[in-house]
């Protein structure tokens, strides 16, 4: 964590030389239930790149009446499915294979309901998609509401995976984290790999995809979207408990790959699997302050350690934290985390579901 963050700290690479080739691209929005993604359809709708190389298309699951009768009004694809299981996987499936046959794209971009982008984003992604020489791009996704605190507190986080795991690792070569949204890849590679994709959408098996097949991410760090962050301490932990199943699913399905990606000197995929064994930055920052709040009853001298790994935890997110973040609200929140955790433990509820997991596996293997 420390070497990516310092790591984060080197000179970035600049999409300066101009490109004359214009990339054709495919948007795609899936929205569950939620009726901002007409702001993330306006947003798209809005590029300054020419409107004949980009298509849309919405896939709107259980959105109420009003919000698809508007979205059938815009110049989109507009896809209605009503899955008694939904997931990304099957969104993206029946997007691919519902696209006009005499239509040829280069470029798939995923986006969320609730994304909005800035007007020049196509134009911005097709200069970083002809530069990086690859076939995947992750954008900046930085917040756009941090009014309440806990919004905040998931912007900084954010912030700091986006320092880490993104910017610190391409700096040394690595392949960058990816998002659930803002992301850029090849047409024909997202298509053939999303009509055989058999588990449900999640960026860390699409991430593990990716590296098995020497497809390197590439972090563009001035291609902003701007993201919805949830609002309630519920909905906070909610989202974590999920991320942090899938975190340790992900490592149950692909850490047998790590001897071999040692051996092979396949670098990234060994620093992927080793990345999703650590705990997650949430639970070891409550973990760091509730140990240091508790010990000085127990052993004052081991106390003293915990308060100092706090200091360096805090002194080493406060340097991961962009300068925009950090202000009179940063302490507060930062110090709030634990007590937000354990405000909602059944949030975490998830990781329950990875225990049922282990045991479905186990007793499968059995027979």
């Amino acid at each position: 964590m420390t070497i990516f963050t310092l790591a984060a700290m080197l000179p970035k690479r600049h999409y300066t030389q101009k490109v004359k080739h214009q990339n054709r691209f495919i948007i795609l929005i899936p929205s569950y239930r939620n009726s901002n993604v007409e702001q993330t359809v306006a947003s798209a709708l809005g590029q300054s790149y020419p409107q004949r190389l980009f298509d849309i298309t919405v896939i709107s699951d259980h959105n109420n009446e009003m919000t698809n009768f508007h979205l059938a009004q815009q110049p989109i694809t507009l896809l209605t499915p009503n899955f008694r299981e939904s997931n990304k996987a099957k969104y993206f499936q029946l997007a691919i294979s519902n696209l006009p046959q005499f239509k040829l794209y280069d470029v798939v971009i995923i986006l969320e309901a609730g994304n909005i982008i800035e007007s020049d984003f196509l134009e911005k992604i097709n200069t970083a998609y002809e530069n990086a020489g690859t076939r995947a791009l992750q954008a900046h996704r930085v917040s756009r509401n941090s009014k309440s605190q806990v919004s905040q507190m998931a912007a900084i986080f954010e912030e700091i995976n986006n320092t880490i795991f993104r910017k610190g690792h391409n700096r040394l070569g690595l392949s960058a984290s990816l998002c659930m949204s803002g992301i850029a890849f090849d047409f024909e590679w997202f298509k053939s790999t999303i009509l055989q994709f058999k588990a449900s959408w999640d960026d860390k098996n699409l991430e593990s995809i990716l590296l098995q097949q020497h497809v390197f991410v590439e972090y563009v760090e001035d291609l902003y979207v701007y993201d919805e962050k949830p609002q309630h301490a519920e909905d906070f932990n909610r989202q974590r408990g999920q991320w942090i199943k899938s975190q340790f699913v992900t490592l149950l399905k692909n850490i047998h790959h790590l001897p071999w990606a040692i051996l092979t000197r396949q670098y990234d995929l060994a620093d992927k699997i080793i990345q999703w064994m650590l705990m997650p930055r949430m639970v070891l920052m409550g973990l760091v302050v509730i140990m240091s709040a508790i010990l000085p009853f127990i052993y004052m001298s081991l106390a003293l350690k915990w308060w100092a790994l706090f200091a360096f935890v805090l002194f080493i997110f406060a340097l991961a934290t962009p300068d925009y973040l950090v202000d009179e609200n940063w302490s507060r929140s930062s110090l709030k985390s634990p007590l937000i955790l354990m405000r909602c433990i059944p949030g975490l509820s998830k990781i329950a579901d990875f225990i049922d997991y282990l045991d479905k596996k186990f007793h499968h293997t059995k027979r």
